[in-house]
């Protein structure tokens, strides 16, 4: 983040979110020390020797900052726009009406032993299952941390949906998501057992049946997730935290929304250049609209699918034939 981006965060926190400065310590000294203690994870020990203040300020005023932030989420949150009918996007403009993409991440967290089952994940790890979305200009539309490791990824989507402020999704519009979730309306998913995986198409493969071209700009375009959850490079979220796990979730939220933050604010962001090549060398909608409240298969979603799947492949052929 650099100086103006970050006097930028530091007004939109008086402003928007309530932060004042107090009688010992200003607005900027309190955000910059929020953000050192997300960018280092740290304990409080070493920003009290760092700042100059007691450990007792320090963790109040993370927590007074956290709460600020908290309340941005209306100004940094993406309002979603479909992807629309005369779209050119090479890696979009197959996917008309399309949100973005939607796929779910675990982050190492710390609880009590008696809750340590239901947070271990399938590789052992004791963490929260993170659902996101995302709009294709790497933007987070929702994210809902806080469900335990072990939960299915289709039980968390159910719940996102079905909660009052969860993930809205009009009727006729959609996420892109992966094989984990059930193909159905509001969520497009891949055909099982084909060819996906964006490393499998690098060798000059090149796809033989609708469902593997449709599978091929599928991964393509969902990618996008993957790169959203690959940015988030703040080291509290690479290592369990010290907080409890419902601060820890707001931690989580709040990390989302910086970065949408600094991807607004900022032209150049070195991090994203940074993950860039090392993914190359290493290979709220509107109240009155109708929106989907289940994830429940249909023939008719499945038929859509294939119909898309097929246009697609036969508009590939064609300008190949060229």
């Amino acid at each position: 983040m650099n100086k103006s981006s970050f006097s930028k965060l530091c007004e939109m926190l008086v402003v928007v979110g309530g932060l004042k400065s107090t009688r010992h310590m200003i607005v900027d000294e309190q955000v910059g020390m929020f953000l050192h203690i997300l960018a280092h994870h740290v304990k409080n020990c070493v920003i009290s020797h760092n700042f100059g203040r007691s450990g007792e300020t320090v963790s109040r005023v993370f927590h007074r900052v956290l709460n600020a932030i908290m309340k941005l989420g209306d100004h940094l949150f993406q309002k979603p726009d479909p992807i629309p009918d005369d779209s050119t996007d090479a890696r979009w403009k197959w996917f008309k009406k399309c949100l973005g993409a939607l796929d779910g991440t675990h982050i190492k967290i710390r609880v009590p032993i008696v809750d340590k089952p239901r947070y271990r994940t399938r590789k052992g790890d004791i963490a929260t299952n993170v659902l996101a979305a995302c709009t294709p200009n790497m933007q987070f539309v929702y994210v809902l941390p806080g469900w335990e490791g072990s939960a299915a990824d289709g039980r968390v989507l159910r719940d996102a949906i079905t909660r009052a402020h969860g993930l809205k999704v009009p009727q006729g519009c959609y996420y892109l998501v992966d094989a984990g979730y059930t193909n159905c309306s509001g969520f497009l998913a891949p055909f099982r057992g084909q060819r996906y995986h964006l490393n499998e198409w690098r060798q000059g493969y090149q796809p033989t049946t609708a469902e593997e071209f449709f599978n091929m700009r599928h991964a393509a375009a969902r990618n996008v997730i993957e790169r959203c959850f690959g940015l988030l490079r703040w080291s509290i979220l690479r290592s369990p935290s010290f907080y409890p796990v419902r601060i820890h979730n707001r931690i989580i939220i709040v990390c989302c929304m910086l970065h949408n933050f600094i991807r607004q604010e900022m032209e150049y962001d070195p991090i994203e250049e940074e993950y860039e090549e090392q993914v190359e060398h290493s290979h709220g909608s509107n109240e009155t609209e109708e929106i989907i409240s289940s994830v429940d298969p249909t023939n008719e979603w499945s038929e859509w699918r294939a119909n898309l799947a097929t246009n697609m492949f036969n508009e590939w052929r064609a300008h190949r034939n060229r």
